[in-house]
This record gives structure tokens, C-alpha cells and sequence, in this order.
């Protein structure tokens, strides 16, 4: 009936959005937006997109941008992909929103079908969730909950290790790494966890058993009061670009099954295919009690997380007194994400990504390799579509935003960290025009220093 109504409107009668200049814009987001991480009304860049298609961001002032982010590690198709965009009208004729509560609709049906599929045969259950920070709230509520119903109440600790980053809501900081700059100012408000060093063997490197002494006795002296053992597999993501040896993850599940503890992997930022395997766990051979989605998992359209546990964890939490899990968010399981979800994956699955990931690989590990010659970089690491250059001091985000624009790339570094984790479909042209402005901005960091 509405849609009938508008289409019977004349066009001088349907409201369309005004449009601003460029100078309106940047003021009021000035004066009034919070950005990630940012001061409020701060003078860094921030430069307004009017477009993106493929790997680049088109901005109003007409410049294009090769973009090396995927905004942050999600568009992993690239912007406009007409199967995700087509996914998405299509559900928008008949809902773009119902609530979870009571009810449920075949798009959700349909991603949970393509997440089993995908997923070890032991992960049964599944939980829709809104982001990936809430992904991980679920996932530690989720182990908390099982130990109660097993009658094991002062299971409430969590193990994990250095280095890690989980998110910002509380649950998710508190077993991120507590010392590093991101949260270490809400020390007060979050409990304290139990945390190892983080694993030191490096991916391609030989293994040595003594990396994972501490986590053992860690867990071996907390066990009664460990509700779970929480890690990013393989990679550890914005607390620091770290890649570590597969072996730690299956002396952690062979400890987990000893002392009877779930483990949480947290894919959110490794899933679906950015380190080589559609999921970093594959490295390892091994499999979670329970595993975090999220990014790459609507292809980078919209926000939506899953949680994915084993039949017996959802059954006995099932059969605790409270009777149910006690979360559900208002917005959980929304049918327009599911539906673009379920065509991301499918899109991933029938497309080359393998030999995308691998040839991504191989142009940064040759064009970021000059970067070792510099006095300013510590190290350089690539792992499938993650290229890393570490420095040895913390960079100038601002000016080196500003210096990546006038090179045409969109890279975003933080702390010491100048990286790349490009869309799969990035041309190799592109990709090397990436690793160069990488290259020549360790060369000005190289020459600020000296100076």
C-alpha cells in the first residue's frame, strides 16, 4: 500500500535528501562526529567519500583512492558487488527488519544452512549476533553459562594472551591485552582475566614447546575457577599484526580437553579466507568449542556477527535453571543481513579466492621486501592478504594519511604498524602502487628521524 502510494507521488512531492558541499560536511563532522579512536573537533584529515566500486573510494573532491583497508578487513569483494547489492533490494521488498523474538524468516535460515556447511561437523548452534565486539560477549556469556549448568559457579575467569584485541564493549575488553593503549585507561571498570605472553614462534618459523609453559600453568593452577580459553587464532589483529606458530592452538586444544575448558576462537578479523584458509584454525588442523564471526561475513555491507558452539554446550546451557541463554539483542538475526550474508559466502566459495589470496601474497612479499633495508623498520611479515611493515617507533597517522591520499591508496596506519589487508579482487597493479607508497613512507619516516 505505501509503496503504491509513493509511486503515485509526483516526483516534486517525494522528499529527497539535501545536498551538502564539501565545506558543510567536513564542519559539522567536525563539530559534532565522533570518529574511531579520535578526539572530538580534532584537526586530523578526514576525507569525505562519495562513492566506491571495485578497490576504490572515489571522494567528493574527485580524487580516486586505491583502497588497502577493505574498510577494515571486510570488503572482501570489493564496493558495489551487483550479487550483494542485488541480495540486498531483493529482501528489502519484503523486510528489511522483524524481530528474532518468537519469530523467524528463511533468510536466516538460509546463512545458517551455508555457515554449517562451511563449518567442522562439531559446530552445530549458532547465534546471530550485531558486531563482532558483541560476538565475543556472547561467546564468553555463552562459556560462563555452561559451567553454571554443569554446577560449577566460580567459573568465571578467562585465559588468553598478550598482544590480543577482542573489541571495545567490556567483556570484550577485558580479555583483550590490559596494559596496550586502547583500554588500559578502563582498567577500573572491567575484570581482570588471566593472560600469557603472547606465542613468540613466529608462523614460518621452527616450534618450540617452552612458548606454551606459562598458558599451561596458568591454566593447570586457575583451572577451577577458567571458564574458557579465549585466543584470535593465527594472527593477532589490531593489538599487533602478529602471526604466530599453528602448534600453539593444538597444545591449547590438547590443554582445553585435559581440563575440560571450552575454546573460543575469535575469527572476526581471520575468517573467510584472509590468511590463506577459509578459516585460520585450518593452519592448525584443529577445531574451537566455539567460534566468533564477523567483517568479512557480509562482504563488508553491513553489520552482523554469528557465534557458533557445539551441540553440547547450546544443550546444556538448555538444561541450566535459567532454562534458556540469557542474551538476545533487538536487532539479531536481521533478515536484510542475513540475506547478504548468505550471498557473500556464496560468492567467496565460487570464486578463485585461493589463488587471489595467494597472489596477493607473493606481489607483497616482493614489493614490501625493500622495506627491511631501512634503519626506521623493524620487521616485515606477510600472511596470505596481511602485508605488515612494523617500525620502531610509533608513526604519525595524520601525516601519513594525508601523504597516502596524495599517492592515490587509502592506508590507514596505527601505532607502529603500517599494513595492508587489500579486497581479494585488488588488480596487481593496484596492489604494487600499495606497497610502494608503503615503501616510500618508511623512506620519510627513515629521513624525520635523522633529521
Amino acid at each position: 500500500m505505501i509503496t503504491k502510494y509513493l509511486k503515485a507521488l509526483p516526483q516534486s512531492e517525494i522528499r529527497h535528501p539535501q545536498v551538502m558541499n564539501s565545506k558543510a560536511i567536513q564542519d559539522f563532522d567536525r563539530r559534532h562526529l565522533w570518529h574511531p579512536y579520535t578526539a572530538l573537533g580534532n584537526n586530523d584529515p578526514v576525507f569525505i567519500v562519495e562513492s566506491a566500486e571495485g578497490c576504490r573510494l572515489k571522494l567528493k573532491n574527485g580524487r580516486e583512492l586505491i583502497d588497502g583497508m577493505a574498510s577494515w578487513w571486510c570488503a572482501i569483494h570489493g564496493y558495489s558487488n551487483p550479487i550483494l547489492e542485488r541480495a540486498m533490494k531483493d529482501q528489502i521488498d519484503h523486510t528489511p527488519h522483524v524481530m528474532f523474538g518468537g519469530l523467524t524468516h528463511e533468510p536466516a535460515v538460509r546463512l545458517g544452512r551455508t555457515l554449517i556447511d562451511i563449518m567442522p561437523k562439531s559446530l552445530q548452534a549458532i547465534f546471530y549476533a550485531d558486531s563482532g565486539s558483541v560476538a565475543v560477549e556472547v561467546a564468553l556469556k555463552m562459556a560462563v553459562q555452561y559451567h553454571q549448568a554443569k554446577g560449577h559457579e566460580k567459573r568465571t575467569k578467562f585465559v588468553t594472551v598478550r598482544g590480543g584485541y577482542h573489541g571495545d564493549t567490556c567483556g570484550a575488553m577485558a580479555i583483550s591485552d590490559p596494559e596496550n593503549g586502547m583500554h588500559s585507561m578502563f582498567r577500573g571498570m572491567i575484570n581482570r582475566h588471566l593472560y600469557a605472553p603472547r606465542p613468540e614462534c613466529r608462523f614460518h618459523e621452527s616450534w618450540n614447546q617452552s612458548d606454551c609453559h606459562v598458558i599451561e600453568n596458568l591454566i593447570a593452577t586457575h583451572q577451577q575457577e577458567v571458564a574458557a580459553v579465549i585466543i584470535e587464532p593465527i594472527v593477532q589483529g589490531a593489538g599487533g599484526m602478529w602471526f604466530y606458530h599453528p602448534e600453539y592452538l593444538r597444545h591449547l586444544r590438547q590443554m582445553c580437553n585435559e581440563y575440560g575448558l571450552p575454546l573460543i576462537f575469535d575469527e572476526i578479523a581471520t575468517g573467510f579466507g584472509r590468511t590463506g584458509r577459509l578459516f585460520a584454525m585450518e593452519h592448525a588442523a584443529i577445531t574451537p568449542d566455539i567460534i566468533c564471526l564477523g567483517k568479512a561475513l557480509t562482504g563488508g555491507t553491513m553489520s552482523m556477527a554469528a557465534v557458533i558452539t557445539t551441540r553440547d554446550i547450546a544443550q546444556t546451557i538448555s538444561e541450566s535453571p535459567a532454562g534458556v541463554f540469557m542474551h538476545g539483542p533487538t536487532f539479531m538475526g536481521n533478515p536484510l543481513a542475513c540475506a547478504v550474508a548468505d550471498a557473500s559466502i556464496n560468492l567467496l566459495l565460487e570464486s578463485s579466492w585461493q589463488q587471489q589470496i595467494n597472489a596477493i601474497e607473493q606481489i607483497m612479499r616482493e614489493g614490501l621486501e625493500p622495506a627491511r633495508q631501512s634503519s626506521a623498520v623493524l620487521d616485515v611479515r606477510i600472511l596470505g592478504a596481511i602485508g605488515v611493515i612494523e617500525t620502531h617507533s610509533p608513526v604519525d597517522q595524520a601525516l601519513l594519511c594525508r601523504v597516502f591520499v596524495e599517492r592515490g591508496v587509502w592506508i590507514r596506519p596505527f601505532g607502529r604498524l603500517i599494513y595492508i589487508m587489500p579486497p581479494y579482487i585488488i588488480e596487481a597493479e593496484d596492489l604494487y602502487t600499495l606497497c610502494h607508497a608503503m615503501v616510500e613512507s618508511v623512506e620519510l619516516i627513515r629521513r624525520s628521524n635523522a633529521r
